[in-house]
């Protein structure tokens, strides 16, 4: 007897994940030399280790709106505002990879990502308005993001005396 595959579930998942592998590619190319070359502080994660959290986290949050466009009526019943608000913070999420890595701006991504937090959260409020269990898999997501906003803002203050220096390795 063959399975029956649920499409959307399928294409929920996976969704999010599209702008991660298109993050990766960017994020590969910027490794060398100016990544490698910034201050960091002694806890930031392996670069293993950001492709598969942001794999997880990305299916996680894609599982999670399946779950509130099914329990809440799709785009025509309650579920609307909160897939939109989810759909912002999607496209904010994988805007702060090219604003970090590809512009290598810290800045710019440093207020950036303050927007990825804030729809975050109220992605994960409206969610759990919905459905709990989609809400409480933003949490993960919302605390990820709570690092990586505060390596972000170290990676900036740390190296923003020396934007000369960085200059000069954006060029290389």
């Amino acid at each position: 007897m063959p399975v029956k595959i649920n499409w959307p579930v399928v294409g929920s998942t996976v969704l999010p994940n599209v702008g991660g592998v298109a993050a990766a590619v960017i994020t590969r190319n910027a490794l060398t030399p100016w990544y490698r070359e910034l201050k960091k502080p002694r806890w930031t994660p392996s670069n293993c280790a950001f492709g598969v959290t942001w794999g997880a986290l990305y299916s996680c949050i894609g599982y999670a709106s399946y779950l509130v466009y099914r329990d809440g009526g799709g785009f025509d019943g309650a579920a609307k505002i909160p897939l939109i608000v989810y759909g912002s913070n999607i496209l904010l999420n994988w805007a702060w990879t090219p604003c970090f890595f590809g512009l290598k701006r810290t800045e710019l991504a440093l207020y950036e990502i303050q927007l990825v937090n804030a729809t975050a959260l109220a992605t994960g409020y409206l969610f759990f308005k919905i459905s709990p269990l989609a809400g409480y898999l933003i949490v993960p997501y919302s605390l990820w993001l709570g690092l990586a906003t505060v390596l972000n803002y170290v990676i900036w203050r740390d190296n923003r005396k020396d934007s000369a220096r960085i200059k000069e390795i954006k060029e290389i």
